[in-house]
């Protein structure tokens, strides 16, 4: 399964330069791991590890777009887009992308972030998607 971003117009030109394309990055769901591609970023973990995930949002623009690192929880976002996405938090947070320390969860702003958050209910409930 593949779920593209969201981008607003500006984020879109913004994040250009970090190589970060609508046609082509995303977040994918395979067999076994959730892969975020984000320009020349990429996060990914089992989907063993995902403890849980939620929709969130609106957002402040300056704090969620393009690669962004939390210093309250160290958690990573790869957003493109101020209105919403979806959080997802790890049993084991998974290693650093961003800054120095591992990430217990990762935002991700995709299109639809209610569908990427059933489709890992359904990974974590053990059914298949």
């Amino acid at each position: 399964m593949f779920f593209p971003y969201h981008f607003d117009r500006v984020a879109e030109v913004a994040l250009r330069p970090m190589g970060v394309r609508p046609d082509r990055d995303g977040v994918r769901i395979d067999d076994d791991r959730l892969v975020a591609t984000f320009g020349f970023l990429s996060a990914s973990t089992e989907l063993s590890n995902i403890a849980e995930a939620s929709v969130t949002g609106p957002y402040s623009w300056v704090k969620a777009v393009g690669p962004r690192l939390s210093f309250a929880d160290r958690g990573l976002t790869f957003g493109t887009t101020s209105d919403r996405g979806a959080c997802v938090h790890f049993h084991r947070p998974i290693p650093a992308v961003v800054g120095l320390w591992k990430h217990p969860g990762l935002t991700l702003t995709v299109a639809e972030p209610e569908a990427l958050v059933d489709a890992l209910a359904a990974v974590m409930a053990g059914e298949e998607s």
